[in-house]
């Protein structure tokens, strides 16, 4: 009996044994099925398929097929895109520092906007000179994309471009040299109207953002700063460390900015303020919107958990997923989501269905919720514009209009002093091009039309179509005078990147953000 019993708890013990590691290995016995049928197919089409495999086609889109099963933001960068993916995750690459534009697509390109002490701008490249060959070769037939692939290259090296020039219509030879071209991510950092509220325009988070912000922050307190505006919106995020050090400037050390959360608990990380605070009492206001994500719903979801800033505009992105970048063979990329981020009241702030999501609590009990980014402490929207201001900045309307204004106004008022006047000039060129000027009612309209005549229902209401086409129309000069003063802000703002630099642009968009002017009369969260 006693052995029938031994053999039984062996045999069971074994078993155990036995069942654990096949569990284990099912996922790794699944990849290797994986790996050798996808191995033995390629080898097999090689070998007998009637024409030659595009293998290049065949392994990048098989990769994406792949990649697309998972989230949207883990993708693989092979060796060739390396250029375009540092300019992603880090804002530089290597260049000449220009913005350029193609009215046509048999034209010539044009210095659209040079950024200030690049390699265009220290050799006199300015907005409207037209570039005829790039290393000898013809930007006639070439696509932008074509003409900025072939401006940008390992810094030091020589771009050699013919240029007709704005002012004297000589044709020229100019030489430039290549820099690591950096787009900052504090854009712009200043005192407002009120004489005693600081303002930061943060771009992005990429590294050493944070050191900006600090610079700026102290720099504005030392013009008279008494609370400050940090502004966040259509702010896409970058690297959680710098995330972490911006709010690190602002409350006490060792404070709980985020947790990253992987597929086990040793993926578990919290990172805390590891510095004594340069700023622990100045009233912030930290603005957001939809554009609004990942890192920049960190800085907003801490700040606001923590009761330490008053968040105002309307609801972020939603992205609580954190990526890390893993070396590939050949010089590849893997960016792979890794982790979820918690901010610190425990809210993931990636999107999910309203009834999946929870109530969380701040630092002084005030109830906040997640499952779809942070949601401000007070709404408010922003300017909803017209179609018809869209349609004339999509299709470059006002990028062309900006041009012919350059070339006819060597010079303009001091910033401080400029307003565009000359509507009735920008109405009379935008007559002659080709835009899409409908209103969006009467998209709407022609959407509705459409379906009738697919469903044979528009013969039977022939009247009440024509009445209501009839009251819907409007002619483009009409429709370009009644939105004259949406319209005036983006031409003023254009206009003025193109003599004082891109932080003009923002100053003068600061004239007409309604938005901001609201959330400065908000209430500020008590802490």
């Amino acid at each position: 009996m006693k052995r029938t019993v031994l053999f039984w708890a062996v045999a069971l013990l074994m078993g155990c044994v036995a069942v654990l590691p096949a569990g284990a290995q099912s996922k790794g016995f699944k990849l290797g099925q994986w790996v050798e049928i996808h191995n033995s197919l390629l080898k097999e089409l090689n070998r007998n398929y009637v024409d030659t495999l595009p293998l290049d086609r065949m392994h990048r889109q098989g990769i994406e097929a792949m990649l697309e099963e998972l989230d949207p933001y883990t993708e693989y960068v092979p060796e060739e895109d390396q250029e375009d993916f540092q300019m992603m995750i880090g804002k530089t690459y290597g260049g000449i520092g220009a913005i350029i534009f193609k009215p046509e697509k048999d034209g010539n390109v044009i210095i659209n906007e040079p950024y200030k002490d690049s390699p265009a701008y220290k050799n006199g490249l300015v907005c409207g000179d037209e570039i005829l060959a790039i290393d000898g070769v013809s930007t006639h037939g070439l696509e932008t994309k074509e003409c900025s692939d072939r401006m940008k290259g390992k810094p030091g090296t020589v771009v050699k471009f013919l240029v007709k020039k704005l002012r004297s219509g000589d044709t020229l030879e100019v030489a430039v040299t290549r820099e690591r071209i950096h787009l900052p991510d504090v854009e712009y950092a200043g005192i407002l109207e009120d004489g005693k509220t600081g303002y930061i325009y943060q771009s992005g988070f990429t590294e050493g953002v944070s050191d900006a912000v600090k610079a700026a922050v102290k720099s504005l307190r030392a013009q008279g700063m008494e609370r400050l505006v940090l502004d966040l919106r259509n702010n896409g995020g970058g690297i959680m460390q710098e995330a972490v050090k911006i709010v690190g400037f602002f409350v006490p050390k060792g404070s709980l900015v985020v947790s990253a959360r992987g597929r086990d608990s040793l993926q578990t990380r919290e990172y805390r303020t590891s510095s004594d605070p340069i700023e622990p009492d100045l009233p912030i206001i930290v603005m957001v919107n939809s554009g609004s994500a990942s890192a920049s719903e960190i800085v907003s979801g801490a700040l606001q958990d923590l009761d330490r800033a008053t968040v105002v505009g309307t609801r972020t992105f939603g992205k609580g997923l954190v990526q890390s970048i893993v070396p590939m063979p050949y010089n590849g990329q893997l960016k792979v989501t890794t982790a979820k981020y918690y901010t610190p009241s425990g809210r993931c702030v990636q999107n999910a269905p309203d009834s999946l999501t929870n109530e969380f609590k701040t630092a002084h009990g005030r109830t906040v919720r997640d499952g779809g980014g942070i949601t401000p402490d007070y709404i408010v929207k922003s300017h909803n514009y017209s179609r018809l201001t869209y349609s004339l900045v999509v299709n470059g309307i006002v990028e062309q209009y900006t041009l012919q204004y350059v070339r006819n106004h060597p010079t303009i008022p001091a910033l401080d002093d400029f307003h565009f006047t000359d509507y009735d000039d920008f109405v009379t060129f935008a007559m002659d091009k080709e835009f899409d000027y409908r209103s969006s009612a009467r998209t709407y309209f022609d959407q509705m039309k459409k379906t009738l005549e697919e469903d044979g229902l528009s013969e039977s209401m022939t009247t009440q179509l024509e009445a209501m086409q009839k009251a819907l129309e409007m002619d483009k000069e009409t429709f370009l005078r009644l939105k004259k003063d949406e319209i005036i802000p983006f031409i003023e703002e254009e206009i003025a990147v193109r003599y004082y630099w891109q932080e003009a642009g923002i100053r003068v968009r600061l004239r007409y953000d309604d938005q901001l002017r609201e959330a400065l009369t908000k209430e500020p969260v008590r802490f």
